[in-house]
Parts: structure tokens; sequence; C-alpha cells
């Protein structure tokens, strides 16, 4: 994935005052998972891509930096 998308998703966890355990476990990965998207050092799957979109309530577009 692109730079947008790690610098959206920490902070759309920070805004929601959530730690990478805590977006970890809502999303059912590892914490590392969550600490390696955040890095740019690897991307979700597909699924996990629409589940950080329902968590958050955003779309997959502005997770993907399509859209602002």
């Amino acid at each position: 994935m692109n730079e947008i998308f790690c610098e959206r998703l920490r902070e759309l966890r920070k805004e929601r005052k959530l730690g990478q355990i805590a977006l970890a476990d809502a999303l059912d990965v590892g914490k590392s998972v969550v600490s390696l998207w955040e890095l740019g050092k690897c991307e979700p799957t597909l699924s996990k891509l629409v589940a950080i979109a329902k968590f958050f309530d955003v779309s997959i577009d502005y997770l993907a930096g399509l859209e602002d």
C-alpha cells in the first residue's frame, strides 16, 4: 500500500485514542501486524482492509488516499 494508508491508519487510531494492541484485538490480528501496516512494511489483505474501513467508519478509498 502507499504512504498515505500508513499515515491515515495511524491518525485514525490515535484520534480514537487506541493503542496498537487494542486495534489489533479489534481486527483479530497481532500487534506486530498493525505496527507493520503503520510502518508500510506489509499490506493488509482485502478482507482486513474492509474490516479497517468498517471499524473506523471510513471508505477504502479514503484509506488508500483516493479521496480526502
